[in-house]
């Protein structure tokens, strides 16, 4: 009797190969293959950031678009308020940069800073433009600003008439995108300090409507 290496003898009947296990692993691979199942899935776990940081920056541009024009707004409409007036004090003045806080709303993530400047342009060969009164806004809090009878050089020059009355009225705000504002961290969402805040302002130069100065009685 001859007996093979491996312990079988030569008669013995072959193993039967596992060709039922790979044909249904193979029907498995070629069914997995053809399934588009999952394929909406993963197309939209590439599309969705792109769909939200999109959303995200329209709604971020317009308002802060919005809230730009609001600040010019503040500026213009405390300048025409105080224009209007013959004569004031300072409870007069902090009432009317209050309205010019409210017209921010509903942006409520900073505070807008009020600036009105009283400006008298002296009768001389070469005017100079002093301080009249001043008084600002800022962080809520009403103050007396600039110096009365301190220099002003930043007055454009057509609008240095010697002799002449000025009202400056100026706003600004530290816009502060949503996104930082509601994590309260800039870094949790690494941002860059740059993005932080965006700085607004505006400013506006104004003549008094009802009489040729404007007069600040405690200022």
């Amino acid at each position: 009797m001859t007996i093979k290496n491996d312990g079988t003898h030569p008669n013995d009947p072959m193993p039967a190969r596992p060709t039922g296990i790979l044909s249904r692993i193979r029907s498995h691979l070629a069914r997995l293959g053809r399934d588009r199942g999952g394929v909406a899935a993963i197309e939209f776990a590439f599309v969705a950031p792109v769909l939200l940081v999109t959303y995200f920056m329209t709604m971020e541009v317009s308002q802060g678009l919005e809230v730009s024009k609001k600040t010019g707004r503040i500026a213009i409409i405390v300048g025409d308020l105080v224009t209007q007036q013959q004569s004031l004090n300072k409870a007069d003045l902090d009432a009317i940069m209050r309205i010019g806080e409210a017209v921010i709303q509903p942006y409520n993530r900073s505070k807008p800073s009020i600036y009105v400047t009283a400006i008298e342009i002296t009768n001389e060969d070469t005017p100079k433009a002093k301080v009249a009164w001043s008084r600002k806004l800022v962080n809520g809090a009403a103050n007396n600003y600039l110096s009365v009878g301190s220099t002003i050089t930043t007055v454009p020059d057509e609008l240095m008439i010697a002799g002449s009355f000025l009202i400056r009225a100026e706003s600004s705000l530290e816009y502060t995108p949503v996104v930082v504002w509601s994590a309260g961290d800039e870094a949790a969402f690494g941002m860059a300090s740059a993005f932080d805040k965006l700085d607004m302002s505006d400013r506006y130069y104004l003549r008094p409507r009802m009489s040729q100065k404007v007069a600040c009685n405690d200022c």
